[in-house]
């Protein structure tokens, strides 16, 4: 299967899909952590490649319910929150038979701009990692994940992480455990 993974520079997606065989590649504007078949540029560059499967990261900055509270009288939010929730239609909209969006949990805004609730909240304790992280995804046709070690001890490890300038950067990795799900069950 010819899989495209949106929006990641970590590959851990991208490599759990090529264990399973797959003819998988990352794409993201920054280059990848991990060597492997990755497109550094912009992912509507190669959306039209006759993709079977999209699994798409797209940036959360504006979208996300923990940050809200940041548009309140703040018309310059209110408009990148509008050109990235246009992206994110665009990308669940792209012409790829099996798509699933991943992102944290969106505020109602956001929601009413894409035009679309998520399909599924999973956590990482539901595939082996000992933390909590609420994740949304949206699916179209592919069936929800199922968890496949369920972990007793839970910690808020990401949402407790210090400020620094690249918190972001693990913020936003995938738990492998998750990224062996989806290709385990997805692939």
């Amino acid at each position: 299967m010819k899989v495209l993974i949106a929006c990641e520079f970590s590959g851990i997606v991208r490599d759990a899909f090529l264990k399973r065989g797959h003819d998988a590649i990352s794409c993201d504007l920054l280059p990848t952590e991990s060597p492997g078949p990755h497109y550094q540029g912009d992912v509507f560059d190669i959306i039209d490649d006759g993709w079977d499967m999209m699994i798409v990261f797209d940036p959360c900055t504006y979208q996300c319910n923990s940050g809200v509270r940041w548009l309140n009288n703040n018309a310059e939010r209110w408009e990148l929150l509008r050109k990235s929730c246009n992206m994110t239609k665009k990308l669940l909209s792209a012409d790829i038979p099996m798509i699933a969006r991943e992102n944290p949990i969106p505020h109602k805004y956001a929601i009413e701009l894409i035009g679309k609730k998520y399909d599924q909240i999973i956590q990482p304790w539901m595939f082996g990692h000992g933390e909590t992280k609420a994740t949304c995804l949206w699916l179209r046709n592919l069936s929800k994940l199922k968890p496949t070690y369920i972990v007793m001890g839970r910690e808020q490890r990401i949402w407790k992480l210090p400020p620094r300038l690249d918190r972001w950067r693990e913020r936003s990795r995938t738990f492998p455990g998750i990224a062996d799900a989806m290709a385990n069950q997805w692939g």
